[in-house]
């Protein structure tokens, strides 16, 4: 428990520390005791729901005041976080004065992941006719008003559609008596209301910007993406993509705000998947039983067989993943995709098999381990481990892409659900192999 005396003061960066495992009374508490000049800069840097916890725990009297600190995109973050809770979203709403309460329903009409339920409605903007003196005078009212992010400024015409956009540097190096149309960029990169948040990312990534404009269908500017926006958005893509590739559901909270049973509902789905899917890999045993009776020393190589074809599948499967993600690749490469992965599977698999049959060799000599026909035991697990490996990689490296073609997000293609899809297809490899190499000798 923290330290109770009111007249103690607290450290921002204490508070960070301690932060994800105190109460919400704690929270509060801890709160409370923050010096005033940097209180305001704690509680911006705080997500919408540790927001919306704090500001839906403080008296009514205090909640005007750390609601209108925030602008109006992070404001419908906030109404999204309280939703949840009946009556808490409408509370927030009238805080707000009447036209920040329209922006805010704005934002909340656009779907949370695209770049209208991402952008700032608020932005600087001036006039292609202006000078640059008159339009220097007018970012800088626009500045002590309502704008607070001013990274670029828009030229817009009477009907609020985008003419060009120029740069703070631009602005201030032009000539006082030269237009802004003069001086500003006509050819601009933009981004339209419903664009999803991700290729709004790739865009930031693409290009280096600090902001992008929104604008609708009529080419009118409804607002701007910046790039601290973008940056909790690729956070969030990413963490996303780790937990599915971690063979579970997507959360959608820090990991100590899921109740127990929430997580449980998050994991077990994945989880009876992929165990009924290794059912399948016993009922393929099961099809070999007569093979693994007479050779009992077959049995002790297939945890090596499938566990090298699983490793090589996952691998492929992330790196397939991730490059996605980035925009490496598009679905029309899927062929040079399957080329280059299966000609990696094969020296993969070559490499690995060797090393297998050369420990097989060598133990044979040294323990006499495997009997008369280590050889020819030791042939049939390199080439399963080469067959296996090979489909694979080409398994692990096609499935995102398949799911990406028919709409479903590639990080469902789970390192754990392709290593359960190999296993069933290695076991098949390597008693199919073995089957043919040792008739006549051990089978």
């Amino acid at each position: 428990m923290m330290d109770s005396p009111q007249s103690a003061s607290l450290s921002v960066e204490e508070l960070h520390e301690v932060w994800p495992v105190l109460s919400i009374d704690e929270r509060l508490e801890g709160f409370r005791l923050l010096p005033t000049s940097v209180a305001d800069d704690f509680f911006l840097d705080l997500s919408a729901r540790e927001q919306g916890e704090l500001i839906t725990h403080l008296p009514a009297s205090e909640r005007r005041t750390w609601v209108r600190l925030l602008p109006p995109d992070d404001l419908a973050d906030l109404v999204q976080a309280v939703a949840v809770e009946p009556g808490q979203a409408d509370a927030i709403l009238a805080q707000l004065d009447d036209a920040s309460r329209r922006e805010v329903n704005v934002l909340l009409a656009y779907a949370e992941d695209d770049a209208g339920g991402l952008m700032n409605p608020r932005f600087a903007r001036v006039r292609p006719e202006m000078t640059i003196d008159e339009a220097i005078g007018y970012l800088r009212k626009q500045a002590r008003e309502k704008v607070e992010t001013v990274y670029y400024a828009y030229a817009l015409d009477a009907e609020q559609r985008l003419q060009g956009v120029l740069s703070l540097r631009q602005l201030f190096q032009a000539a006082s008596d030269k237009k802004v149309a003069d001086v500003m960029q006509h050819d601009v990169v933009t981004v339209s209301e419903n664009t999803d948040q991700e290729v709004v990312s790739q865009l930031f990534t693409e290009h280096g910007f600090m902001a992008l404009p929104v604008l609708d269908e009529q080419n009118r500017m409804k607002g701007i993406v910046t790039v601290d926006d973008i940056v909790d958005v690729v956070q969030e893509e990413a963490t996303e993509d780790i937990q599915k590739v971690g063979g579970m559901e997507a959360l959608e909270a820090p990991y100590f705000e899921v109740g127990f049973f929430g997580m449980l509902k998050k994991r077990i789905g994945w989880l009876l998947v992929l165990f009924l899917g290794q059912m399948l890999t016993a009922t393929a045993m099961s099809s070999f039983e007569g093979a693994i009776e007479r050779a009992v020393v077959l049995s002790l190589f297939v945890p090596l067989i499938i566990s090298s074809g699983g490793n090589s599948g996952s691998q492929a499967s992330t790196l397939i993943i991730r490059a996605l993600a980035l925009g490496e690749m598009r679905l029309k490469d899927w062929w040079r995709v399957a080329r280059r992965e299966v000609l990696s599977g094969l020296v993969l698999g070559f490499v690995l098999g060797a090393v297998g049959l050369a420990r097989i060799v060598v133990w044979q000599e040294v323990a006499g381990a495997y009997g008369e026909h280590a050889f020819l035991l030791g042939c049939a697990v390199a080439l399963s481990v080469l067959g296996v490996v090979t489909f694979g990689t080409l398994a692990g490296s096609m499935l995102p892409l398949v799911l990406r073609r028919f709409g479903f997000d590639p990080a469902s293609a789970s390192a754990p659900f392709v290593a359960t899809l190999v296993d069933v297809s290695g076991v098949v490899i390597y008693f199919t192999v073995a089957s043919l190499l040792l008739r006549g000798t051990l089978l």
